[in-house]
């Protein structure tokens, strides 16, 4: 759900031969990644479809979603509804993967300084931050049973400043493209994005933000007594995969 420019979607296809189905409200991401599909030979499994998540047909649920970088668009009052979605698209004892941005305090959810409204205006308008508990407790009251949360907020904070060096480092490659998109409107652009990019990771470096990444399954399980199932069900019971030695 939100898949974006293919990325996760194209790598559990190629790495995990997965039946893949991912989905976008951007036209130009779904012409991009059905090229990408048709290129790398995955036509037979692999599809993105121009829809909205609130249309995805329930009938036939999935083994595993994930959604990365999409509830935080979604928005607070939304919640419930999005979660209700998902579970509905989960087949029981099924898992998701769901990942994205969460605000640092429980009543603050926007950034200080003027850093939100600039967000809200230039980058990302209509984006909502929300606590992490806040987004459990949505997904709990749909019969979602959390069973993994992973905080990454230095992982992205470390992205970010190599996303903001790299700009930083080709910056008269950048106002080039972007003069030729916008005209005028490129330098603008531009600025914004160095802002943006150097204002956020300083964001998560300090813990302003963060970013939740959180695995849930669907209550209930079609294979008996949980206690008694196979080591072959989705989610481990150990983590040594994690640690390695």
């Amino acid at each position: 759900m939100g898949a974006g420019w293919g990325g996760l979607l194209l790598w559990a296809a190629e790495h995990y031969g997965v039946d893949a189905t991912g989905i976008t409200l951007s036209r130009n991401q779904h012409a991009y990644v059905n090229s990408l599909i048709e290129r790398k030979g995955l036509s037979g499994r692999v599809r993105m479809t121009l829809l909205d998540y609130r249309e995805l047909d329930t009938s036939q649920p999935f083994d595993k979603i994930s959604s990365v970088g999409m509830f935080e668009h979604v928005g607070r009052a939304q919640l419930p509804q999005y979660f209700h979605q998902l579970a509905q698209l989960l087949k029981t004892g099924g898992l998701i993967m769901n990942h994205g941005i969460t605000a640092a305090g429980l009543h603050h959810h926007g950034l200080g300084s003027g850093m939100g409204e600039f967000i809200e205006k230039y980058i990302f308008p209509g984006g909502e931050l929300t606590h992490v508990g806040r987004v459990l407790e949505a997904a709990t009251e749909v019969g979602l049973e959390t069973l993994d949360v992973e905080n990454l907020r230095p992982h992205y904070a470390r992205t970010l400043w190599a996303w903001s060096d790299n700009l930083e480092a080709h910056l008269t490659e950048a106002q080039a493209i972007l003069t030729r998109q916008k005209g005028e409107g490129g330098a603008r652009a531009l600025r914004a994005y160095r802002l943006y990019l150097a204002g956020c990771a300083m964001a998560f470096e300090h813990g302003w933000i963060a970013l939740h990444q959180v695995v849930a399954q669907r209550a209930g399980n079609a294979r008996g007594n949980e206690l008694d199932l196979p080591a072959d069900v989705a989610y481990p019971w150990r983590r040594d995969y994690m640690y390695p030695n």
